[in-house]
């Protein structure tokens, strides 16, 4: 897989945690850049180990499937995509502010938080285990794109709320699904 479908990915999987972190961002008073910073890097960390942890799944069952891995890879992606595309059209959910819970609750909500926004990751590196993909590089292209998304996220949040949210997270299922479709078809027409 080249370079450049991997940060396609990585910018991918960060889509669901950038809508997240500018509906936190709507939610704070004035977001201060430390705390942006704080919020991509819980983000980015998780995101970027959950991969890791789909790829090794992935592989210990890889050697068993390889001759339809490309069906297997492409049916992921754009299954991901589609819920990613589904979800970004469904109705907000009522969040719980962070300024209601205490500070400890609120890292356990940001933390548990960025752990549901990165179960797409982990089934991406799933995927990974059957295609050519170093998991060292894509789950660090993975984190370092949800940091920095995240932290814009939660900066821009106040004034871009449910203008911008939804649609990143349409984007990103639309760039699964076009990723999944040419892994098919590469693997196809060869």
């Amino acid at each position: 897989m080249s370079i450049f479908a991997l940060i396609l990915i990585a910018f991918a999987m960060s889509s669901d945690a950038f809508a997240v972190s500018i509906s936190k961002g709507a939610q704070l008073k004035n977001p201060r850049i430390l705390n942006a910073l704080k919020m991509g890097l819980i983000f980015g960390v998780i995101e970027g180990i959950t991969p890791i942890i789909g790829w090794a799944i992935g592989s210990a069952g890889s050697s068993y499937v390889q001759e339809v891995d490309h069906w297997i890879a492409f049916i992921l992606l754009f299954s991901l995509g589609l819920h990613m595309l589904y979800v970004s059209f469904q109705a907000e959910e009522t969040e719980i502010s962070s300024r209601s819970l205490g500070r400890n609750r609120a890292l356990a909500a940001t933390m548990l938080t960025a752990l549901g926004t990165s179960i797409d990751a982990m089934t991406v590196g799933v995927t990974f285990a059957f295609l050519d993909v170093n998991i060292v590089v894509a789950s660090v292209l993975i984190g370092l794109a949800t940091s920095l998304m995240v932290t814009i996220g939660a900066l821009l949040g106040r004034g871009l709320g449910a203008l911008v949210g939804k649609r990143a997270e349409a984007f990103g299922g639309i760039i699964l699904i076009v990723i999944g479709s040419w892994t098919l078809y590469s693997h196809l027409s060869v």
